[in-house]
Parts: C-alpha cells; sequence; structure tokens
C-alpha cells in the first residue's frame, strides 16, 4: 500500500510533486522499507507554508474540501493553527488506530470514562470519542474548564477512568483536594489514560498522578498532522508500543544528521511518520520533533519507548541539552517539600540558554528551611541532568495551572533578578 500512495502523491499533491521532483526520487525507487531513506524529509514549517500559499489545506491535501469531513488543528510553537482534514476513510483509520491504542492501555467495554480534554478542533477530542464509543466504554464528554461537573460526573456515574493530559490529570486531583477538600482515591477510579503532552512517562510526575487517584497509569503518544495515537502503553509495560500498523509508517531518526537510528534499548532520537493510506494531508517522512527514548525490546521484537520532550522545547546549556519535562521531573520527585509545579524562565527565547537556568519552582506543604529546599533542588538537577540551575522557590499557587497542556518555560525579559513578593531567590554562598 505505501508504494501505491506514493505512486499516486505526485498526481494528488503538487507539493509533493514539486518536492519528490527537487530530490529527483519517485516511487519506483521503493523496493523494501529501507528505500524510503531516499525520500525527503518533511517538516512543519513546509506545511505551513503550503497551506499560506495554497488555503485552506494547503498545496499537500491530496483531496478537495468536497471530501473532507472534518477539520482539526495544530498549533505547535507559533500559536498559529495549522489546518488538518480528515475524509470518511481517514476518520475510521483515526478510530481504528485510537481504538487499538486504548485497549492496548486497557481500556474495555465495562469502563466509564470521563474525558477531560477538548472536544473542538484538538485532535485529542472527536476521534477519542469515536474510538470510545467503538469499544463499547461509556464516554462522559466533560471537556476541560468543567471540573465541578467532571467531579459530579466520578460521584454520580460509577466512572472508573480518565481520559486527560497529565496536566489535568494533576490539576483536577488538585481541585478535589484544595476546593472540596476530598481525597481524589474516593472517586474509585481504576485507570488514568494520559497523552497530549509529555508528563505521563515522567517517573516523579506518573507516581503522583497514580498515587493521588489510585489508579494505574498509563501514557500514550501521538502526532495531530498523522493520527491522534500511534504508540500506547500496555498496563505494567516498560514503555509505549506502536499501533499503528497499515495505516502509518515509522522511524526513529538522528536529529542533527537526519540518519535513522536502530530501536534498541538506550537508543534516542527523534520519531519520522509517513502515511500509508492517508486521503487528506497524505505525508512522506514527516518530521514530529517528539524526542524519544527506546527503554526496552519485547521477546516479540517490539520496540518500547518514552518521549523525553518535543526538540522544539529543548534547551541548550552551555552544550548540554536539557528539557523543561525533565526539570520538573526533578522538581516532582522532592514532593511534599515542593508542589512539582515549575518553570523555567528564560531571558530570551532558546534554544541557547547561559547558565545558570533560571528556575521557578512552588514550595509545597512540607517545605522546611527555603534556602537548604534550594540548595537542594539544585544539587539534584546539577546530578541528574548536568545543569547549573538558580532555583527560585516561590509560594503554592504562583505558576501557572492548566487544564490541557502545561507551560513549563516563559519569557522574562530584565535584569534577570526577578524579584516579586513572596518569590526567595537564594545568593550564592
Amino acid at each position: 500500500m505505501l508504494r501505491d500512495q506514493l505512486f499516486q502523491l505526485p498526481a494528488r499533491s503538487p507539493f509533493y510533486a514539486d518536492l519528490f521532483a527537487e530530490h529527483g526520487v519517485r516511487a519506483a525507487a521503493l523496493e523494501t522499507l529501507e528505500d524510503l531513506t531516499r525520500f525527503p524529509l518533511t517538516t512543519k514549517q513546509m506545511l505551513r507554508d503550503s497551506q499560506a500559499v495554497a488555503p485552506p489545506l494547503g498545496r499537500h491535501a491530496g483531496v478537495t474540501m468536497s471530501e473532507v469531513v472534518r477539520v482539526h488543528a495544530s498549533t505547535g510553537t507559533t500559536g498559529a493553527p495549522s489546518w488538518v482534514g480528515v475524509t470518511r476513510r481517514d476518520a475510521a483509520a483515526w478510530t481504528e488506530m485510537v481504538a487499538a491504542g486504548l485497549r492496548t492501555q486497557g481500556l474495555n467495554r465495562n469502563d466509564v470514562v470521563v474525558h477531560g480534554a477538548g472536544l473542538t478542533l484538538f485532535v485529542g477530542g472527536l476521534p477519542f470519542r469515536d474510538a470510545i464509543e467503538q469499544i463499547g466504554a461509556t464516554m462522559v464528554p466533560i471537556g476541560t474548564g468543567a471540573s465541578e461537573k467532571a467531579v459530579l460526573a466520578m460521584s454520580r456515574l460509577g466512572v472508573t477512568a480518565l481520559h486527560s493530559t497529565p496536566s489535568y490529570a494533576r490539576y483536577l486531583a488538585d481541585y478535589v483536594r484544595e476546593k472540596l477538600g476530598r481525597d481524589p482515591r474516593e472517586f474509585g477510579l481504576s485507570k488514568i489514560i494520559v497523552g497530549g503532552e509529555p508528563g505521563g512517562g515522567e517517573p516523579a510526575f506518573r507516581e503522583h498522578i497514580a498515587t493521588e487517584w489510585g489508579a494505574q497509569v498509563t501514557e500514550g503518544l501521538g502526532n495531530a498532522d498523522m493520527a491522534p495515537l500511534l504508540f500506547a502503553e500496555e498496563p505494567g509495560a516498560a514503555g509505549m508500543r506502536f499501533v499503528g500498523d497499515s495505516h502509518v509508517l515509522a522511524e526513529l531518526i538522528d536529529p542533527d544528521s537526519g540518519e535513522q537510528v536502530h530501536p534498541e534499548p538506550g537508543a534516542t532520537g527523534e520519531l519520522v511518520y509517513t502515511s500509508v493510506d492517508r486521503q487528506c494531508c497524505p505525508l512522506v517522512r514527516f518530521r514530529t520533533r517528539d524526542r524519544v527514548n527506546i527503554t526496552a525490546v519485547t521477546a516479540d521484537g517490539v520496540p518500547l519507548l518514552r518521549c523525553v520532550g518535543r526538540t522544539d522545547d529543548m534547551l541548550i546549556v552551555l552544550g548540554v541539552n536539557v528539557f523543561p519535562s525533565a526539570i520538573r521531573d526533578v522538581v516532582q520527585a522532592a514532593y511534599p517539600h515542593t508542589s512539582g509545579v515549575v518553570q523555567v524562565v528564560l531571558p530570551a527565547p532558546g534554544p541557547r540558554v547561559d547558565p545558570p537556568l533560571q528556575v521557578d519552582v512552588e514550595w509545597g506543604d512540607e517545605p522546611g528551611d527555603l534556602k537548604e529546599l534550594a540548595r537542594r533542588l539544585e544539587r539534584m538537577i546539577r546530578d541528574r541532568l548536568s545543569v547549573s540551575t538558580a532555583v527560585a522557590l516561590v509560594p503554592p499557587g504562583s505558576l501557572e495551572r492548566s487544564e490541557m497542556k502545561s507551560r513549563l518555560t516563559r519569557v522574562e525579559s530584565g535584569n534577570g533578578q526577578r524579584e516579586a513578593v513572596g518569590r526567595l531567590r537564594p545568593g550564592p554562598e
């Protein structure tokens, strides 16, 4: 099917007709899967440029709008929406992949699921509704911004599972404790299914969510431009396995050289996807910017992985690559001395940042001596991530919470002192 897709693509997509001609490749060059490396990579910026010159869906669309039954969007780091169309056949393929992923994560027809993600342009919304209904589970479409209704549903409907971003799973637990004075474990959830951002695979962050809810946490990984769910974690596994078989081909590449990386334990790289049977917005070797680590290979040869962050979010401090999500996980390990909520404060947009890296951290319910806590966190981050930091402790509730994706960095120009009421910045001693 992949070869058929490549043969048809130049006639359907002026974008790929030009790209293939520019790089001197054609479908006949594909005799084995290894030959796919001859084809050029597609980037997100290429898709934005394609839509800018040929709105609404771009020169890469593959079909006319009359064949599109639904449109989603991704915003990426620019905030400008990138439109993604799906035909009826595309939507059915998405439902198949998402249902396969949710079954892998342990969802079954006996579950009652609070869906704590938006049912709007977000690909984690309507496609998950379709898949949950296909499985036969009961879906409660709460969405975001309605935590009181989520609590009501959990109290009245025998809810067994929550599907949301990791940020919302923690946000809702905090809401239950702080606003209602109740223990989240009272609701009896057994499954927390998370995705949409890094966090579900961070050990300390994950353990915190699991402990708060008394539930098993599993994560999934998808991509708005390719499919909502492409990797999913089996309960108790060491990572996520690929669930996009027959619709999507996945590669692992070195993000700097573009060369393929063999998926063996300990390997790291960027995920690249090729659609096999996509009608609208078919993509060839699409760079996701998702950086992953191969954590294990199963007895039957299936690689398992964890997403450590997006290449777009990565910071470089004196040549050391660091992801803000990794800093969050180190800080989360100090709970309850910290709340686990952090923001990296940048004097200018990254990725290169001069040391020490400025990190705001909320102290928790049992902070102890604040100066000693700040020094301890700086040591922990240095020992784990090999990065020098200056930790500023701030009161609980000072930093932004989110019901969708957490913003782990912010740009704050000025003299770098960032003095503010309630903020403690230990000086050098």
